[in-house]
């Protein structure tokens, strides 16, 4: 087992995939897509490669390769801190938040995943587990599905064993009360219902949908209105239902970001996302602004990416099981976790995240 630091970065390589939807398009309350972008960074050093990879765009690929793996490579793969403050630093006149912060979050991933590689352990155990597994709730429920669709996927998931799933609306804000029933009657009373507007609704809005979603007993409301609107989201979180969580977070990208949403005082469960908020080392961060206010964390999608670091963080709360993202790191890597009981719990025999990357299978979708 390596024992000593010093070990140098030989390289870092990027490739994007893009892969289609399952269906012809899916839509939530502000945006329709046909596909996802996946942005794989591989790092390695001493022998070994590790995986990090981002949810992003092919311009997070091309400032990868461009900019920030001369700057990675050569520097001591242990030192981790000091690589994520130097890669902050080289995109100051490019801009923080976006394209640049994902860039940064998915060599920071593919970063610590080589460092537990190289040490032989997972990287829950390199981090410093809080708990043996992460609760995670199923996320889908598009607005482009027909209420068919809508009941199966949810009913599915809650026949899975996991006791709580998301749905979209805010598309067609007068079906929303609709949909959200259906949804209730196909997962029954047990199971907890989360929603998510996307931003889509008014403040006023927003205020008076939360009263009739409360009928259907929905206890999650994410972005009820456009997530750079805190006063908003205050508003929402103050007069909402007192059963009815507010949340939002997972456009943030630097610490920055969640310090105003908190200051605020915008959420009951601020959501934090990894491949987009600079990597496992941006949202240890954003962990230790949730522990010194008392608010729960919740992760935002790339479900295999947070196991690990979901284990270690010590406000996490759950995780989100999005749909497009279970279904494309199923295809593309191997080492993928299932729930079991509700929960991901990562696998102790294997060093790093566990994932490998499949790149014969992942080839037809190469950009």
């Amino acid at each position: 087992m390596l024992a000593s630091s010093g070990v140098p970065i030989d390289r870092v390589t990027v490739s994007a995939y893009r892969i289609p939807t399952d269906t012809p398009n899916e839509s939530d309350g502000t945006l329709v897509w046909t596909a996802t972008t996946l942005v794989v960074v591989e790092a390695q050093a001493g022998g070994v490669t590790g995986l990090g990879y981002t949810y992003a765009d092919t311009a997070t690929a091309l400032l990868i390769h461009d900019v920030l793996a001369d700057v990675v490579s050569g520097q001591d793969v242990m030192a981790n801190g000091r690589i994520w403050a130097t890669l902050v630093a080289q995109i100051r006149n490019l801009g923080r938040p976006g394209i640049a912060a994902m860039a940064i979050a998915a060599v920071d991933v593919a970063l610590w995943d080589l460092k537990a590689r190289l040490l032989e352990v997972p990287l829950v155990t390199l981090l410093g587990a809080v708990r043996d597994a992460v609760p995670v709730y199923g996320s889908g429920g598009f607005t482009s599905y027909s209420t068919e669709q809508l009941q199966k996927q949810l009913a599915d998931w809650v026949q899975a064993g996991i006791p709580r799933v998301k749905m979209k609306i805010g598309r067609d804000p007068a079906r929303d009360i609709e949909r959200i029933a259906a949804a209730r009657c196909a997962i029954g009373d047990a199971a907890e219902l989360f929603v998510d507007a996307n931003g889509a609704y008014t403040r006023k809005q927003a205020l008076a949908q939360a009263e009739r979603f409360a009928e259907s007993g929905v206890s999650w409301y994410e972005e009820p209105v456009y997530h750079l609107d805190l006063e908003g989201l205050h508003l929402c979180r103050d007069r909402a239902p007192v059963q009815m969580e507010i949340s939002v977070g997972e456009y943030g990208y630097d610490p920055t970001d969640f310090t105003r949403i908190l200051e605020a005082r915008a959420v009951d469960v601020l959501q934090a996302d990894a491949s987009r908020c600079e990597g496992i080392t941006g949202l240890l961060v954003v962990d230790g602004l949730c522990e010194a206010q008392s608010v729960p964390l919740s992760t935002h999608c790339a479900p295999s990416l947070h196991a690990h670091p979901g284990c270690a963080a010590k406000r996490v709360r759950h995780i989100e099981y999005f749909h497009d993202h279970v279904r494309i790191e199923h295809m593309l890597f191997d080492g993928v976790l299932t729930p079991v009981e509700g929960a991901l719990r990562p696998d102790l025999t294997r060093p790093g995240m566990g994932l490998e990357f499949k790149r014969a299978d992942a080839k037809r979708f190469a950009i």
